[in-house]
Parts: C-alpha cells; sequence; structure tokens
C-alpha cells in the first residue's frame, strides 16, 4: 500500500471525519513510528507504525455505510461523557466498531443518519463544496402565509451570515400546525430550528427523510440497515 495522507488514513479507520482527524495532528494526538506527526505528513501502513492516543491504528478490512432512523434523544456521537443515549448504542457491539456519525442531527430531530467507516465518503457528505441534498419533514407552530414561506425559501440569514435557498412545499394543516417539506443544501446548527422561530413558527417536530438519494423509507424508528455502494455512489461526487 503506498504512502497516504495521515488525515486520510485516520479518517479510513473510521475513527473521526478527516477534518476532525486534522485537528488531532496538530493536537499531537498521532504518531508514526513513535515520532509525533505533523499535519502534511505521509505513511504507509504496510510498514510504518500508525498510532492515535498510544492505540495501534487499525484500518478496515473494507467499508460499511448504515442508515439509521435516529430517534429523538439520541446523540449522533460515538460517547458521550455524560452517559446520555448515542446512535451507536443502537447497533450490535459487533457492528460498532470503526463507525461514525456522518454529519449530525441534533438530540431532538429524528430520522435518516448515515454511520461509516468510509473517511472518504464522510469528506464528500459533510464539507460545504459538495452541498448534498438533505430532505426533511417539519411540523411547525400555526399557518405561515405565502410571504414567510417565501422569505425561508430565499434563505433566512443567520448569525449575520446569508443563508442559502431552500425548496420549501406546504403540505397540510392539522390542528393549528403544518406539515412542511424542506430540501437543504447546507447543514448549518439547527438551521431549520433556528429559522423557523425567527419567522414565527416554531418547530414541532423535524423528521430528515433523505440523504441525497438515500431515502428512510419505511424504516423503523430505531432501526438500521446497509447501505449498498450503488445508493451513495452518487454521494462520492460534487454535484
Amino acid at each position: 500500500m503506498a504512502a497516504d495522507r495521515l488525515q486520510k488514513l485516520v479518517a479510513a479507520a473510521g475513527l473521526c471525519s478527516r477534518r476532525e482527524a486534522e485537528t488531532w495532528l496538530r493536537d499531537g494526538r498521532v504518531r508514526v513510528n513513535g515520532d509525533l506527526a505533523q499535519l502534511g505528513d505521509r505513511a504507509d501502513p504496510a510498514c510504518d507504525r500508525i498510532s492515535v492516543d498510544g492505540q495501534p491504528l487499525e484500518l478496515p478490512r473494507s467499508t460499511l455505510t448504515l442508515l439509521l432512523n435516529k430517534p429523538p434523544g439520541v446523540l449522533s456521537t460515538c460517547h458521550d461523557p455524560h452517559g446520555r443515549p448515542t446512535v451507536l448504542d443502537l447497533l450490535p457491539t459487533e457492528r460498532r466498531r470503526g463507525l461514525h456519525p456522518v454529519g449530525r442531527l441534533d438530540a431532538d430531530s429524528r430520522g435518516a443518519l448515515l454511520l461509516s467507516n468510509d473517511g472518504d465518503l464522510t469528506l464528500r457528505l459533510t464539507h460545504p463544496r459538495y452541498g448534498h441534498r438533505k430532505t426533511y419533514q417539519v411540523w411547525v407552530e400555526g399557518w405561515p402565509p405565502p410571504a414567510t414561506l417565501e422569505r425561508w425559501r430565499a434563505g433566512v440569514p443567520l448569525d449575520g451570515l446569508p443563508s442559502q435557498p431552500v425548496e420549501l412545499h406546504r403540505r397540510r394543516h392539522h390542528r393549528g400546525a403544518t406539515l412542511l417539506e424542506l430540501v437543504l443544501r447546507e447543514g448549518r446548527n439547527r438551521q431549520i430550528r433556528r429559522t423557523a422561530a425567527i419567522l414565527g413558527h416554531p418547530v414541532l417536530d423535524l423528521r430528515r427523510i433523505a440523504i441525497g438519494p438515500v431515502q428512510l423509507g419505511d424504516l423503523a424508528e430505531g432501526s438500521w440497515r446497509a447501505v449498498e455502494a450503488g445508493e451513495w455512489a452518487p454521494l462520492a461526487v460534487a454535484p
């Protein structure tokens, strides 16, 4: 195996995303043949001893990507120091090794979340330049008038920065709440919830139903399934 950048190898081991691996390198958590590694260093796992936090780096024999229907109250992380449930707790122990969430879905939200040990796929799904579509069904308070929906479609600024346009459709109204379907190409922190609050129609329920072409379908809440390469292949290229 030829030498490759360390951040790519760490991500390929399923420990974190490539961007997070770059931070680990800056923080001095990675060594090669006992020497402290630097960002930009390369290594060959076939002949170099690579360790992270003193533990040998083990590359997976094959890549694995799962689609999980995340329930509310479960954290999109591998470990929580406070002992709260995480998405890995929903998997059998033998399936957890090397997997990490691809992107995030806040604790109060539910629906489609990918877990993978494929560092390249993680980069392509989380880097802003790729702008993959993510589809959500959102119940909000009240009946947003057409002018409010147009503001949302145009992109509501957050933290003083513009937001990208949003595809948005009103689906139905029931007992003082409205069901909207949204398609976003960016993933800013709690973007839908914050935008809805700014527009005066707070979110009551948020469910992600698709990540690019990967559809949640009838997968039961708390359940997972393997994602075939043919499903996620379109995610591996920029749109």
